[in-house]
């Protein structure tokens, strides 16, 4: 049983095994530990930080699996600070990406930050956990604030980043302005005075780069959690609010019991594993079963689909949107003959329905998708820019022209 009684923390050997379960890496790993001993030795609850920019409304299962690490810390007794980054946002991470993110306006991060308020109660105890909008602290930095900051650092540990560094040999533009970013980010940490901060592996520049901004402020500087990044529905790209590709926390129970159902089957033991937060002996033996046939990829995914409903929306609606898609895929609405068509997915849907023979051109798939009478696992699509992912989809045109599409 986990506390949130500093004065009962578990042994730190003990909250060493808790938290660094399911981690792609810590850093740096000698001076977490002693972090943790010194938090049960002093009985100080460290200072935990997570931010997340609001650049649009919804929090998705991506975040979850951060989110849950930061669970973990709050119920072992140390302070969370969950930072709602609604001035970085503005910026946009570059991280991971080969073009300059679109702005947004305050206005427009402030309205997502409050819908972020929300959300992050699904899985934190918001009365226990610091909420903070890094507009507080940012917006009030004059020109000269951040002179002071930027001389900190140079051009050629900025361009050390993968990212940057790329695009840079690719001579493809990289705006001022994304450079600082990690800045603005970094001045995070040293306005909270965080001892660990957590996030996804693309983070691990600008986390590293807030050590030395907490140094140079004379700060003790954090230790990072790095948790692996989820791949979206697409199965080719991180699961991203601006690609399009994820499953937020508030979709209902049935779009998300669908979205999982379509996923490439070589993520379904990774959304079993940080997804649905099983073990790593549990996702060891799905793995074995996917494996040895003894288990298929279909009925896989409907147990980490069931399970992830389940979480956020409880078991009730988990047993009724499983009912529901297999009362429309195995027993009513499919046939139980489908002609099966290999593609070379991820291909736009526009061209996978004409591939497939369902349709004779793309301008008619463009004009039925328009109607709705285009279906891709039991949800209708009336995006004629949606993409097919990687992986095995039942697709439905009109009430009876039906064909399932494999990845070849």
């Amino acid at each position: 049983m986990l506390s949130n009684v500093p004065g009962a923390m578990l042994p730190a050997e003990e909250q060493f095994r808790i938290l660094s379960d399911g981690v792609a890496e810590i850093l740096p790993l000698d001076e977490f530990r002693a972090k943790l001993e010194r938090a049960v030795r002093t009985r100080t609850p460290l200072r935990v930080k997570l931010g997340c920019d609001p650049s649009r409304p919804d929090l998705h299962i991506g975040h979850a699996v951060v989110l849950e690490k930061l669970r973990q810390f709050q119920e072992l007794g140390h302070t969370v600070i969950f930072i709602i980054g609604d001035f970085t946002a503005m910026i946009g991470d570059p991280s991971g990406r080969s073009k300059t993110r679109p702005a947004l306006t305050l206005q427009e991060t402030q309205a997502n930050a409050r819908s972020y308020f929300e959300q992050v109660g699904i899985v934190l105890d918001v009365a226990r956990a610091e909420i903070r909008s890094n507009s507080e602290w940012l917006s009030r930095l004059t020109f000269a604030d951040v002179i002071r900051v930027a001389a900190q650092v140079t051009v050629s540990q900025m361009l050390e980043r993968d990212d940057f560094h790329e695009r840079f040999n690719r001579e493809q533009p990289i705006a001022l302005h994304e450079l600082l970013y990690p800045l603005a980010q970094g001045l995070d940490s040293v306005e909270v005075r965080a001892d660990i901060e957590l996030g996804g592996t693309d983070q691990r520049f600008n986390f590293l780069l807030a050590r030395e901004l907490q140094k140079h402020a004379g700060q003790e500087p954090q230790a990072i959690v790095l948790m692996p990044l989820l791949e979206g529905t697409d199965g080719v790209q991180k699961m991203s609010k601006s690609l399009g590709n994820y499953i937020a926390l508030l979709d209902p129970p049935r779009e998300m019991f669908g979205k999982v159902m379509s996923i490439p089957d070589e993520l379904i033991v990774r959304y079993y594993r940080y997804a649905t937060f099983a073990s790593a002996d549990q996702a060891r033996a799905m793995e074995q079963q996917l494996r040895d046939g003894s288990l298929h990829p279909r009925d896989a995914k409907a147990m980490v689909a069931e399970r992830l409903v389940a979480r956020y929306h409880g078991e009730d609606a988990a047993r009724h949107a499983r009912e529901e898609f297999d009362r429309m895929f195995r027993h009513k609405e499919v046939p139980e003959e489908i002609e099966t068509v290999p593609l070379q997915l991820p291909m736009p849907l526009v061209e996978a329905v004409v591939a497939a023979g369902l349709v004779p051109s793309k301008s008619e798939a463009r004009r039925l998708i328009a109607q709705g009478g285009v279906y891709v696992n039991g949800e209708r699509v009336t995006d004629h820019a949606a993409v097919l992912a990687r992986g095995e989809h039942i697709v439905k045109v009109g009430k009876r022209r039906f064909v399932r599409i494999q990845t070849v």
